[in-house]
């Protein structure tokens, strides 16, 4: 698997809380980070941010490049069941097959279009 296609399979199990596969996908030291996580390890990551697709209607990865040999940039869409609509960038690093960190930038809403 390519790195982009590890960040895709991060993105699966999170839409699917398929709680196995992100344990394989996520290394032991993996760090999380947005404008409201500050640097979280994989336990806290797990317990506060992993259980919350059940908030989304939709989600849609519209880009997701290599930035160099471990880093992955991806631009994503995703739809609230309130029908809020928003756009977010993440960076991802991935070293030996595994996601060891997650740098969001939130996008905030986006209208419909």
């Amino acid at each position: 698997m390519t790195n982009i296609d590890i960040v895709r399979a991060g993105f699966a199990a999170y839409l699917a809380q398929d709680r196995e596969a992100i344990d394989r996908l996520l290394a032991d030291d993996f760090v999380f980070t947005s404008p409201q996580d500050d640097h979280l390890d994989k336990t806290a990551f797990l317990q506060v941010c992993f259980p919350t697709a059940d908030r989304l209607r939709r989600q849609e990865i519209l880009d997701a490049v290599a930035i160099d040999d471990h880093q992955v940039y991806v631009r994503y869409t995703y739809e609230l069941k309130t029908g809020e609509r928003h756009r977010n960038v993440e960076v991802q690093t991935v070293r030996e097959g595994r996601i060891t960190e997650v740098q969001v930038y939130f996008g905030g809403r986006f209208p419909e279009g």
